[in-house]
């Protein structure tokens, strides 16, 4: 529940269990996470090492062999991979492990903060400042440029307040001036577009003067792209970027194709020296060796990850969240300001209320569940919490895991929903009938419901959960 985001954020087992409760009977289509295997194969890695009772050259040595090749498993160039390990083994060997840290305790703390200054060391800023603020998409065809573009667009209005217009300058592919209107549509955002014009810097031109006369403080620039890199289509971009002079250029890539995408994005970097990388596709069967390489090769942050088409699926790059998630630590920042950004202050505080007097109803726990929807792909926020992405790995959860749930309590009247107490086995009965769900089903349900409504009670009678939530 978003409540408990709010009071619980260390990731403590009575949250989990909660998530855990209507989690356990959830399926749904296998999504690969990004880094699973690598995750995996560095979870083994720290094996060697542990219950030993220092660090020695003796049983670090498989240790760092185990990392080195998960590293190049992840498509990670050999180079980089023997440049992380060798500093990992430069500052574990001889390293005193304290009586409260054990010698794999450490060798995590140390990978971690390696893994952390490899992928940039902390977010990057994102230059909006400016009369209008440009913004140039670049990339190859098909790396999700336009898709990026749109969650862009939504991310600046709903997240940083800005009034951004989107600008359709890809003037080889009909396809991508349409596919921008209907996400300019889907998003309340306008777009400029010329479908006659072929010549982007005219585009551009006009679309500026459009932005100033209609007060639009953000003009995101969607240029064209090339199933590979071609000479007219860097001139074109580097002549816009001359033209424009944009406070920020932005080099989409598809994380899905591993090395290259490093080797690309040196190419365009070459030629416009652009200030940030976005990484697209991270929901699909990817090994995460672009994540752990381009900042590396090419100097330039990763600013933005996007996974999925939903335009709210569009995160800012935490390195070290992100390293947190590799060692399996789970990424319970990011997850709390996802449900930050979802609930509403006072609507908490009358919950909060609700759940203290043991009132939390059918009504609530629907309320809840539209929100956790809005918050992303679910089985990626399961693996936010520290300890249950591991449990999770071979649980697969769709978008619409909560369906059946939903369609139970859509099936009650509202007098039921606020009074889970009246409905006895004759109401089961026609609820079973209107969601067309069996009786097993529906008993499960309110079992699980009145577990988790007492256990939320229970929670909320902790003096220490108490203070957490009147922060």
């Amino acid at each position: 529940m978003l409540f408990y985001y709010r009071n619980v954020c260390d990731g403590t087992k009575s949250e989990c269990l909660i998530l855990q409760k209507f989690s356990s009977s959830i399926t749904g289509v296998n999504q690969s996470n990004m880094f699973e295997n690598l995750s995996e194969k560095i979870a083994s890695a720290f094996k060697q090492i542990k219950g030993e009772g220092r660090i020695t050259d003796l049983n670090i040595a498989n240790t760092i062999k185990d990392i080195r090749k998960a590293l190049l498993d992840a498509d990670v160039n050999f180079k980089i991979a023997k440049e992380f390990t060798d500093r990992v083994k430069e500052k574990a060997i001889g390293q005193k492990v304290l009586s409260a840290v054990s010698p794999g305790q450490l060798m995590v703390k140390i990978v971690q903060d390696e893994l952390t200054s490899l992928m940039g060391g902390s977010a990057s800023n994102f230059e909006i400042n400016g009369n209008p603020a440009i913004i140039l998409i670049a990339g190859l065809q098909g790396s999700g440029k336009t898709t990026f573009s749109g969650k862009l667009a939504n991310y600046l209005k709903s997240q940083k307040g800005k009034s951004p217009l989107l600008v359709a300058a890809d003037v080889y592919r009909p396809a991508a001036v349409d596919q921008l209107k209907v996400l300019g549509s889907q998003i309340g955002i306008d777009v400029y577009a010329e479908p006659e014009n072929k010549d982007p810097k005219i585009i551009a031109a006009n679309a500026l003067q459009f932005a100033k006369s209609n007060n639009k403080n953000v003009v995101i620039i969607d240029t064209a792209g090339r199933l590979a890199i071609d000479e007219e289509m860097m001139n074109e971009v580097a002549g816009l970027k001359d033209f424009l002079k944009p406070q920020e250029i932005l080099f989409v890539v598809d994380a899905m194709i591993g090395q290259d995408a490093v080797n690309t994005a040196k190419a365009f970097n070459d030629r416009l020296d652009f200030t940030g990388v976005v990484l697209t596709k991270l929901d699909g069967d990817t090994r995460g060796g672009a994540a752990l390489s381009i900042k590396y090769t090419v100097q330039k942050p990763i600013k933005f990850a996007s996974s999925g088409e939903k335009m709210d699926t569009l995160d800012v790059f935490h390195p070290d969240r992100m390293a947190q998630r590799i060692l399996g630590m789970g990424d319970i920042a990011t997850l709390v300001e996802k449900a930050q950004a979802q609930f509403d202050e006072e609507q908490a505080k009358k919950l909060e209320k609700k759940i203290r007097k043991n009132q939390f109803d059918f009504q609530d726990f629907l309320d809840q569940l539209q929100q956790i929807k809005k918050m992303g792909n679910l089985k990626d926020l399961m693996g936010m919490i520290p300890g249950i992405g591991k449990a999770m790995k071979d649980i697969d959860i769709s978008d619409d895991a909560f369906k059946g749930v939903e369609s139970i309590i859509k099936s009650m009247t509202p007098e039921e929903r606020q009074n889970p107490d009246i409905i006895d086995m004759n109401r089961k009965k026609r609820i079973s009938k209107g969601c067309g769900r069996d009786m097993t089903e529906i008993n499960q349900f309110f079992k699980q419901f009145d577990q988790m409504k007492s256990m939320m009670k229970n929670m909320n009678n902790m003096p220490s959960l108490g203070r957490m939530g009147r922060r």
